[in-house]
């Protein structure tokens, strides 16, 4: 029985707490409208990336390095 009615001061604390941050949340003002923030931004920077795209062959054998080289470092850290 005592567990129970720590379990309702908890619910009671929580409910409590909840009501109280839902009304400092309408005390707020309101955020900045999405057009004003976009606005202060003047110019919007472009990258351009130039590579030409690996082989199955290229890519397969990148992965076995990085699979190797991931292996090499979690058996240094092992150690």
């Amino acid at each position: 029985m005592k567990t129970l009615k720590n379990f309702e001061a908890i619910f009671t604390v929580a409910v409590a707490i909840a009501c109280a941050a839902s009304y400092v949340s309408f005390l707020q003002p309101p955020a900045a409208p999405a057009e004003k923030t976009a606005q202060s931004a003047t110019t919007m920077h472009v990258v351009t990336v130039t590579a030409k795209r690996l082989t199955p062959q290229e890519k397969q054998l990148s992965l076995l390095e990085e699979r190797q080289a991931q292996l090499n470092n979690s058996t240094a850290s092992i150690l």
